[in-house]
């Protein structure tokens, strides 16, 4: 078992048995890391999974709660997965980013400037994989804004921004499901990243189509029964 799943576990074991109940703080990340014999980074990913699936509420500045854990508020997730294997409309929405994103990026790596394409490879280094999961999604969702408000057509960045934005929960439930997704999407990032700083159209869009494709292909393998 990942040591990952082994701190989930734990920490639901600690919920199950009572020594945490609902509205709890949990103890200090090195505290609770020492209690439950685990290293801190599969802990904090451990918290991103449980917060993601609302068993766990993190507030910046205060620190870790468990929620209330009423069958209303655990039932949203629960839809969504139900959703995410029955529904394959989510399929659609890739194949729609598979043929506008490349386009984008040919566009932008012709018109972005200097300092926009510094920023944007600097983006891609602004997460890591101890990152919250929502810093991560947010990150994904930012970098390809960029390449679409780059690329100086206002309709063309408003569908992707619009088609990209209904795909935030496949995205983060591919992030704790799929193994490195965090560190294929970073590579990948940079590499499209790097060809619009260095004004390769042609490289810019295969790199983009790449990447989508990647993304609708293990969605695809997970949807199948």
């Amino acid at each position: 078992m990942a040591l990952t799943d082994v701190a989930i576990e734990k920490i639901k074991a600690m919920i199950l048995d009572g020594r945490l109940q609902p509205g709890d703080k949990l103890p200090r990340e090195a505290d609770l890391a020492e209690q439950l014999g685990i290293s801190r980074s599969p802990l904090r990913e451990a918290v991103s999974v449980l917060s993601m699936l609302r068993i766990l509420d993190v507030r910046r500045g205060d620190g870790t709660y468990v929620t209330s854990l009423t069958p209303d508020l655990l039932l949203e997730t629960m839809s969504f997965i139900i959703d995410f294997h029955q529904d394959s409309s989510i399929l659609d929405l890739f194949e729609v980013r598979r043929a506008l994103e490349p386009m984008a990026a040919e566009k932008a790596a012709r018109l972005m400037n200097d300092d926009d394409a510094a920023g944007l490879l600097a983006l891609t280094e602004a997460v890591d994989p101890d990152s919250p999961i929502g810093e991560l999604v947010a990150n994904d969702l930012e970098f390809h804004h960029r390449i679409a408000a780059a690329a100086s057509n206002p309709v063309l960045c408003s569908l992707i921004d619009s088609v990209a934005g209904r795909t935030h929960q496949a995205r983060a439930w591919r992030a704790v499901t799929q193994e490195d997704a965090f560190g294929q999407t970073q590579r990948e990032h940079r590499a499209i990243a790097l060809s619009i700083g260095e004004r390769q159209p042609s490289v810019a869009a295969a790199l983009s189509l790449t990447h989508v494709a990647g993304i609708e292909n293990w969605i695809r393998r997970t949807l199948k029964p």
